[in-house]
């Protein structure tokens, strides 16, 4: 089978089209023939050897979304043929995955493998997000990252959740007017002096050298969720200051910790689509082979919405 593997640390153009035999899943593990890659920020940072640095030759984690071709012990929830959407913690680029049980939502006959990939996983994030912050809709929210592939779903589920203002904060002029059309109330620029009024709450995406100024955008009592993996810190006297809470969220651990709403998230995600309240937007669909310009896509922050790979 065909995958796309690290033999260095580096630039996007390091990931290099190798021939491997075909994985074999384990306990709890079902085998995809992918038909769509999610490409996210984290494996960006694979690529480049931030923080874990593991053996080489090494694949890239992402959503995927495919049909199952096998399945491996102990698993009872799935069967060949069925089309699922899940997380592959490694070696996600290529035609075939495996994948645990554990991160797989089934896909509706209605959906689109493109649409899937890029509305469940984000989705849960978004929501997971959304759950731990719990606005009230008298209460304001801004979203960093706003046209990423997590932050355009999590102002479209703050408008749905009746939020009455969403603030959308993004990287460049350019993309206001993608989030404005999605329904955001206000859209400030990174760059902005000026954020307009305090929010209530905070959903951090990008984290970083953003997390201050994302900080300061609370009001006095407000609270932040970051929810990235950008690192960033602040001095513990300015949370003291402005009586303000940072809360980390990680999906994996909201969904053990909440199988219950997690199983209820996956449901509404679902319903919001099939009803057309909830599109997630496609910004690029490319071949796997062209995985090196979909990271570097990522890496810019050009994307409005969710970058694709199909095999």
């Amino acid at each position: 089978m065909r995958i796309m593997r690290l033999h260095e640390y580096g630039e996007p153009a390091v990931l290099h089209l190798d021939e491997t035999p075909p994985p074999v899943p384990g306990a709890g593990e079902l085998l995809l023939r992918t038909e769509a890659i999610g490409v996210t920020l984290p494996a960006v940072r694979q690529a480049r050897g931030d923080g874990d640095r593991a053996p080489l030759p090494r694949g890239l984690g992402g959503e995927v979304a495919g049909t199952v071709l096998a399945v491996g012990s102990q698993v009872t929830d799935y069967q060949v043929g069925d089309r699922v959407t899940a997380v592959a913690f490694a070696d996600a680029y290529a035609d075939l995955v495996t994948v645990p049980t554990a991160t797989a939502s089934p896909i509706p006959e209605h959906a689109d493998s493109a649409q899937a990939v890029a509305l469940v996983r984000s989705g849960h994030v978004a929501l997971a997000a959304l759950a731990t912050a719990d606005p009230r809709p008298d209460e304001s929210v801004l979203i960093t990252g706003a046209a990423s592939g997590v932050g355009h779903l999590a102002l479209r589920l703050a408008k749905i959740r009746g939020i009455g203002r969403v603030v959308a904060a993004v990287g460049s002029a350019a993309k206001t007017t993608f989030v404005r059309d999605l329904g955001a109330d206000e859209a400030v620029v990174y760059d902005d002096v000026d954020w307009g009024e305090p929010v209530d709450v905070v959903l951090d995406a990008v984290g970083g050298d953003l997390l201050p100024r994302a900080l300061a955008g609370l009001r006095p009592g407000g609270r932040l969720i970051y929810f990235n993996s950008g690192g960033g810190t602040v001095p513990a006297h300015t949370l003291l200051a402005g009586s303000t809470t940072i809360t980390g969220m990680t999906i994996r651990r909201f969904a053990t910790t909440h199988p219950d709403l997690y199983q209820r998230h996956d449901e509404l995600l679902w319903q919001l689509h099939a009803t057309g309240r909830l599109r997630p937007s496609i910004h690029a669909e490319l071949p796997l082979t062209d995985a090196a310009a979909a990271l570097r896509i990522i890496e810019a922050r050009t994307n409005l919405g969710k970058v694709v790979l199909r095999p």
